[in-house]
């Protein structure tokens, strides 16, 4: 097996081995299309091998494409032809499957006669969370194998399932008692050949039927689980229509809905969306520098922020010790992180034999700091005042041990304030949870003026074990991601002032793809949160600021979202999600006319134009001080933290995508009327003036 042959062909007597061997995740790569279509070539020639055994070495099976080749022109052997090909061998091919059998490698996997995999074995079609649809027939082989519903459900979510849910739904013929893959496709095919079975061609067994009724349940259901995305609602009817045709037909049908998906912008942004995750972790000047070990972290605070911290550190292996103000609040919060281990339990993340480990090993909550004197690194989580932050990391320079890395999940305030009350600032940073923190996978990493390198590698290490999407921030108010939620709340504010309904608000910046609008996401966070914001900023405020009057009146009426049942909207048994309050538009009358305001209407679109333009010009601002690093590091922080559409990819590649003298244009004409808020980052008007883009930004310093 060479480099450029990744694709073993062996035998054991009457059994003929296939192997990939393509590390780390044995991707499809034009190397292993050819070297799975010479050895299949080699094995229907084969006169002494009366069945193959399709397999993988490392840790995984075909994990899907190869990632390089991506956004390049396609190079033969096609997959779709290769696993024609494997399904066409008149001698039966068994894979066994083991690790993540995804994307084509599951269309492979389908492509054989039978397949066998080992525990702990996931599969799936991810392919619409690019932006695309199986395209090497996953929608026409599967529903034969499966079901029609089963297959819709998995092809339009993307969804992975185990090795014992494809066992009941006949993904998978067998589930094999070993670990190797190698081994239990040979035993497989052994059992094959003993009982004259020849497995199944699934272009030759019959279509389910197609109701009608059930494709338009699952229309309307992939329609609101989707927001708006064009890939799902293509698989659906790529389907449901190919079922309905002869095989062939249903595989020419399904590849020209493939490449009519690799042509749209939304597959441009979802593929951008994927790289720009894994470019967050880079971080050039980390090159060469070791993490600090953490095995044992201390969270202090346990309110919800610090319960799901610490129930995320458990889940990935930590030793955690949670530190509260009385006993009665340790209790509290220990009952609340076992609630979320139940329930990890329930959905079939945890086993009931682990999690009780976990709890009864791993993890104590006490009163007494002194438990975090061995601590490896300890996570602050208190009330969000400097004066109280700066009391916790003064009593943990004293208490924790020489090396341990001492953080802060605050959301807006200055880290490097925070690290001045200890003696060793190199040890303190940021490391911004979003909440629940057990279920998002964004963590803002700040980094302080004299943070140590090691503390950053350190900071990254630990966003990768714990399952996290770690995006480096510098220091501002409100770092990335709040820094630009103010700004784009800030116009959306200014717009309900002026004549907007929030809830009109909500529609439109829903209608464009976002799961909530903005007051529906305040209701949800909760009021005081915001109004507690514009305290603290109230004493430096410029004059020239608009305040949201409403906002701060409604929080001083004690209507704090969802949590006290009233806010924008009102939440009771009648309407759990919430439903418009008949107070609001007077109560909004009342204020635009205190401060001689005659409204005006909003189209949908001129919403959507203000918002957009208001988050993409605090970016450019967020980039030109060198905040964020990268254009794509704060498409992440929307992404993941903000509830940003992923099939527009970000809120600055959208931009690049509009074009910067467009946003700048709209910003410039909505100066005219507020020139204090409309002003044009300096970015901003600079690719305006040069034709530049977002995404080459840096390009030439590399």
């Amino acid at each position: 097996m060479t480099v450029d042959n990744p694709v073993c062909y062996d035998r054991e007597g009457e059994i003929a081995v296939i192997e990939i061997d393509n590390p780390p995740v044995n991707a499809l790569s034009a190397a292993v299309r050819q070297g799975l279509s010479e050895a299949m070539a080699r094995f229907d020639a084969d006169a002494d091998a009366r069945i193959a055994v399709l397999c993988c070495a490392g840790r995984t099976f075909i994990a899907g494409a190869d990632i390089s080749e991506f956004g390049k022109p396609p190079v033969p052997p096609f997959l779709p032809d290769v696993i024609n090909a494997i399904e066409a061998s008149e001698k039966p091919v068994v894979a066994a499957l083991h690790g993540t059998v995804l994307g084509g490698g599951l269309e492979v996997a389908l492509g054989a006669h039978a397949r066998v995999a080992v525990a702990g074995t996931r599969m799936g079609l991810p392919e619409v969370t690019l932006g695309l649809l199986p395209g090497a027939g996953g929608t026409q082989r599967l529903p034969r194998a499966v079901g029609l519903e089963a297959a819709i459900d998995m092809v339009t979510s993307g969804r992975q399932i185990g090795a014992d849910e494809a066992l009941r739904m006949n993904l998978i013929d067998a589930l094999a008692d070993g670990g190797d893959p190698r081994e239990a496709g040979i035993a497989h095919a052994r059992e094959l050949l003993a009982q004259g079975h020849a497995g199944r061609r699934l272009s030759d067994a019959e279509a389910p039927a197609v109701d009608p009724q059930v494709v338009e349940s699952w229309r309307a259901k992939v329609a609101r689980s989707s927001r708006g995305q064009v890939a799902p609602l293509r698989a659906l009817d790529t389907i449901a229509k190919g079922l309905a045709l002869p095989f062939a037909e249903g595989l020419a049908l399904e590849r020209r809905a493939f490449m009519d998906l690799m042509q749209t912008p939304e597959r441009a942004a979802m593929i951008h969306a994927f790289f720009s995750e894994r470019r967050a972790a880079q971080q050039d000047d980390l090159k060469g520098v070791t993490p600090r070990e953490v095995n044992r972290i201390g969270v202090i605070g346990g309110g919800t922020m610090g319960q799901g911290i610490a129930a995320s550190a458990l889940s990935a292996g930590l030793d955690v010790t949670l530190v509260e103000r009385d006993d009665a609040a340790a209790a509290k919060a220990a009952a609340g992180i076992a609630r979320m281990q139940d329930g990890a339990v329930k959905r079939g993340k945890l086993s009931q034999a682990d999690r009780d480990t976990m709890m009864a090993d791993r993890f104590r909550a006490v009163t007494d700091y002194q438990a975090l004197a061995d601590a490896d690194l300890v996570i602050e989580a208190v009330f969000e005042s400097m004066d109280v932050k700066r009391e916790v990391f003064a009593r943990l320079g004293g208490i924790c041990r020489p090396g341990a890395v001492l953080a802060t999940n605050t959301s807006y305030l200055d880290v490097n304030e925070i690290a001045a009350a200890t003696s060793r600032p190199e040890d303190v940073i940021g490391l911004h949870f979003f909440s629940p923190a057990n279920v998002m996978r964004l963590l803002e990493i700040v980094v302080a003026d004299r943070t140590a390198p090691d503390v950053v590698a350190t900071a990254f290490a630990l966003a990768k074990r714990m399952g996290k999407i770690g995006v480096r921030s510098g220091v501002c108010d409100g770092f990335i991601g709040n820094r630009m939620l103010s700004a784009y709340r800030t116009a959306a504010d200014h717009m309900v002032l002026d004549g907007a309904s929030p809830y009109q608000v909500d529609r439109a910046i829903a209608g464009f793809g976002f799961p909530m609008g903005p007051y529906q996401v305040g209701d949800l966070a909760g009021l005081d949160i915001g109004y507690a914001t514009r305290q603290r900023k109230a004493a430096t405020r410029d004059a020239r600021e608009r305040v949201p009057v409403f906002a701060d009146r409604l929080a001083e009426a004690g209507r704090l979202g969802r949590k006290t049942g009233r806010g924008y909207y009102i939440y009771d048994e009648q309407s759990p999600q919430g439903r418009p309050d008949p107070e609001l538009e007077p109560m909004l009358d009342a204020i635009r006319a205190d401060l001689g305001i005659t409204p005006r209407d909003f189209t949908d679109d001129e919403i959507r134009s203000r918002y957009m333009a208001a988050m993409v010009n605090e970016g450019a601002k967020i980039l030109d001080e060198g905040i964020a690093a990268r254009a794509s590091d704060i498409d992440v922080v929307l992404l993941h933290g903000y509830g940003f559409p992923r099939g527009k990819g970000g809120p600055m590649h959208w931009a690049d995508a509009q074009g910067a003298a467009a946003i700048s244009a709209d910003i410039a004409r909505y100066g005219e009327e507020d020139p204090y808020f409309w002003q044009a980052a300096p970015l901003l008007t600079r690719l305006a003036q040069q034709g530049g883009r977002f995404a080459d930004l840096g390009k030439d310093a590399k």
